[in-house]
């Protein structure tokens, strides 16, 4: 078999390997800020995930995994405060306009 068929299937041109790498690494900055974005509305740790989702070679795994962590974590719930609750009984028609008022007012205080 001549010498420049043996190679000539399996030598790639330097330049694509790297542009590969290039638009791979791109592609991983792109999914670690979503990763990102998405984890500090959840209020995980935002930086942490945003440096593990770029490891190379491991950021798309640790992606994966983030995404199965959230799905089975519980969201959290925001405390809501007392005007918060009297906002919406007053919203519900629960309570009358003067008593959201004196209610405001009380808790104001």
């Amino acid at each position: 078999m001549p010498l420049g068929l043996m190679y000539s299937t399996h030598s790639m041109h330097p330049f694509f390997g790297m542009a590969f790498m290039i638009i791979a690494w791109i592609v991983q900055l792109v999914i670690a800020y979503f990763v990102y974005k998405d984890a500090k509305e959840q209020k995980m740790s935002a930086p942490l995930w945003f440096i593990l989702v770029i490891i190379p070679m491991y950021g798309f795994l640790l992606a994966i995994l983030y995404v199965i962590i959230r799905e089975v974590r519980m969201p959290i719930e925001t405390q809501k405060t007392p005007v918060d609750i009297l906002k919406a009984r007053f919203a519900k028609g629960e309570i009358t306009v003067e008593e959201y008022e004196k209610g405001k007012d009380v808790l104001m205080k």
